[in-house]
């Protein structure tokens, strides 16, 4: 909801003051004030969960059922400073905390696979915790680089209800990943992290949906084992989330 409302009312706020004539800008000020504004339907600014380990790093957008926010996108990314990128990984991987970061604005839409412009890199502030809820920001301004989307689709604002969930594998090493698909209205958002053999199945899981509430983890477990095998282990959420999926 912070995203909407701040995109929304600087730009209604440098229309008003303009056509009062108390910024004073030029022509060409104004041009490049046009220039910065929302250009689509799909720009603005998209707030990301962050989670990975030494095998990879990945950004999973915060969507909502309402534009510029309504695409489930997750990607697999690096940083151009490598070092830091190492850092990055040891603080994820010491502890499973809730990561987040908060982007420059930019178009979605162009994360979309063939995208024309694509969007290959942005810079984002990376918050330890919730960016919109009281998170500390921990590395300021940092270009990140998209490696490739792995997952691109927009969301229905529909109500409807879908009886089975799924859940993707993200990464194909000894630790990965499970996120939730989001396929119904209302949902929930959910990224769990689990331990698997190196060459265990990266199928996808499916199982037993009831609303919007977390599975059942003896269920989830009984799955996963049932496509990685019986020494596969869920390790701890990274984030379980349906306030902005109702």
């Amino acid at each position: 909801m912070l995203r909407t409302l701040k995109t929304s009312f600087a730009t209604f706020l440098i229309a008003l003051l303009a056509g009062l004539g108390l910024l004073g800008l030029s022509s060409a000020s104004l041009a490049q004030s046009s220039a910065t504004a929302p250009k689509s339907a799909t720009y603005g600014l998209h707030g990301m969960l962050l989670f990975g380990n030494s095998e990879g790093l990945y950004a999973s957008h915060l969507p909502m059922f309402h534009a510029p926010h309504d695409y489930q996108v997750v990607l697999q990314v690096r940083l151009a400073n490598r070092q830091l990128e190492t850092q990055i990984k040891k603080d994820l991987e010491k502890k499973l905390r809730l990561w987040t970061i908060e982007p420059e604005q930019f178009d979605i839409a162009q994360l979309a696979p063939g995208a024309n412009p694509a969007l290959h890199q942005f810079k984002a502030n990376i918050v330890l915790g919730h960016f919109e809820q009281g998170g500390k920001t921990r590395y300021k301004n940092v270009l990140m680089v998209v490696e490739q989307a792995l997952l691109f689709r927009q969301l229905s604002p529909a109500l409807h209800q879908s009886e089975v969930a799924t859940y993707r594998q993200i990464g194909s090493g000894r630790q990965r990943f499970l996120l939730k698909e989001i396929d119904s209205r209302p949902d929930y958002d959910h990224v769990i992290a689990i331990s698997t053999a190196a060459h265990a199945s990266t199928q996808n899981l499916l199982i037993k949906k009831s609303g919007i509430d977390q599975p059942d983890r003896t269920e989830l477990q009984s799955a996963l084992q049932k496509i990685a095998g019986s020494g596969a282990r869920l390790k701890a959420n990274i984030y379980f989330d349906h306030a902005d999926l109702e």
